[in-house]
């Protein structure tokens, strides 16, 4: 996509209710108060660790067999995505907005892994987005402990 992203923010950021870390966007509280005080290459270091994340979790339930098609898919229906963003972290964008109306991920380009054979999009999506909302909460914390070392 032609536009420039300066912000993993989704429009959904639950941090305003109360939660230390964003359910949309992974970042923790803090990190949202303060992104727009960061330079440019200290955010896209943080972009690059949000994506890693969002690899390594999505990696647990979703495997990505066509990169093109899933590409294709995301610009069919105005999806959102960084040029460099991984096709993993593409794929959490994708569940998200479309997890009640994808019916066969492989016409996306992924297939399930073993852990998340059987169960429907939906369904899949809510494990993902759990598991990413542990993950970013330990990322928070390992944040908070560095800082005060």
């Amino acid at each position: 996509m032609a536009a420039s992203i300066t912000s993993p923010c989704v429009g959904l950021c639950s941090t305003t209710l109360g939660d230390p870390v964003c359910r949309g966007c992974q970042r923790g509280d803090g990190e949202i108060l303060d992104w727009f005080g960061l330079s440019g290459d200290e955010r896209a270091a943080r972009m690059a660790e949000l994506d890693a994340l969002r690899e390594s979790v999505a990696g647990r339930f979703l495997r990505v067999v066509d990169a093109d098609c899933l590409e294709a898919q995301l610009l069919r229906y105005r999806i959102r995505f960084r040029p460099e963003q991984p096709a993993l972290s593409r794929a959490v964008e994708l569940l998200r907005v479309g997890r009640t109306r994808i019916q066969a991920l492989p016409r996306y380009g992924l297939v399930p892994t073993k852990a998340a054979l059987g169960l429907d999009v939906a369904e899949l999506h809510a494990r993902l987005s759990q598991a990413l909302n542990e993950a970013a909460e330990h990322r928070r914390a390992e944040q908070q402990r560095s800082s005060k070392t």
